[in-house]
């Protein structure tokens, strides 16, 4: 089934600190809080744009929705009950928040308001890297959130990030291994960006901060994505979303609109040459899905040709009887 969300923002409202990379506004090209009208014109307009037989699911992000005024989170949920008792929010509700604002009073309103799905912005499972970062919150209480979350039976989501200040490819993984722990639903990766006006813009300017670069970011986010894959772990998000803002205001680090779409292209490159391994050097015949041979080739066929450095002149050919990361190399 189709997926539609209906994102509704509510920049750094809530949030008890300024983490290091925190620019709301560059991030989501919001500053405006959302009112109670604001969430009923969105679903309105959403019912115009042709969600017929989609799972159509109301998301607020941007912020720490738990953490926000009561009375306030109360209205925005509030004003999304005609649209769920209609039928129409059949996916009801999707928060994004911190876990340290989770407990178990909250999750009781949570769910007595239609919301199915709640996502932690846990970041690192680090306590160093959390605590340089000025994240607040440690790496126990992501876990007892989570474990939280899911004995009241939502879908959990966790976000990490990798590139922090303070963190090496290591403790991403080891992050990714605590994560796959948990068994969440779904897992957001954003490779750090830095932006102006934060924390890690005037480390990085002092020379302080090294961010990852693209080529580097790619690296490490594609061996993620494949352990939560090989773990059955969903990735709903690999890279922050294409935007003007953080296309034309971000200083460096791993930003690419089609992040996830290299990431595969590096998964691909690295079974390849791995199938090659011990074979003499010549031409041969990569066989993928059709719908992969893109992300094989690479973009702007980068595969193709770092392999033709090592002697091996491929060409790609698809055939539908491959699955998705399946590929044959013959001679």
């Amino acid at each position: 089934m189709k997926h539609a969300n209906i994102a509704v923002f509510v920049p750094h409202n809530g949030c008890p600190n300024q983490c290091s990379f925190c620019n709301q506004r560059t991030i989501s090209g919001a500053t405006k809080q959302p009112s109670p009208e604001d969430v009923a014109a969105a679903c309105e307009t959403a019912m115009q744009g042709g969600c017929e037989g989609a799972y159509v699911q109301l998301a607020f992000f941007g912020g720490s929705f738990t953490a926000i005024d009561r009375d306030y989170m109360v209205s925005l949920l509030e004003a999304a009950q005609p649209y769920i008792k209609s039928g129409f929010l059949n996916g009801g509700i999707r928060v994004s928040t911190r876990p340290d604002f989770i407990d178990d009073e909250v999750l009781t309103l949570l769910k007595k308001y239609g919301v199915r799905a709640i996502e932690l912005g846990a970041q690192s499972m680090d306590d160093r890297v959390l605590v340089l970062n000025q994240r607040g919150h440690t790496a126990q209480q992501v876990e007892s959130a989570s474990r939280l979350i899911k004995a009241y039976g939502f879908e959990l989501g966790l976000q990490m990030m990798t590139g922090l200040y303070g963190c090496d490819e290591d403790e991403s993984f080891r992050t990714a291994e605590r994560f796959i722990a948990l068994e969440p639903d779904t897992v957001r990766i954003y490779p750090t960006v830095v932006l102006p006006g934060t924390m890690l813009a005037e480390l990085y300017l002092s020379g302080e901060y090294k961010v990852d670069t693209l080529e580097r970011t790619v690296e490490i986010c594609s061996v993620l994505l494949e352990k939560f894959e090989q773990a059955g772990i969903n990735i709903i998000r690999l890279g922050l979303h294409a935007q003007q803002d953080v296309c034309d205001g971000y200083l460096a680090g791993g930003y690419h609109p089609a992040l996830r779409e290299l990431c595969e292209g590096e998964i691909y490159y690295r079974k390849i040459k791995s199938a090659l391994e011990g074979k003499p050097q010549g031409r041969y015949d990569i066989t993928v899905s059709p719908q992969e041979i893109s992300k094989a080739v690479g973009q702007k066929k980068k595969n193709i040709n770092r392999l033709a450095q090592c002697g091996y002149i491929c060409k790609v050919r698809g055939d539908e009887r491959y699955k998705r990361y399946e590929l044959t190399v013959t001679q």
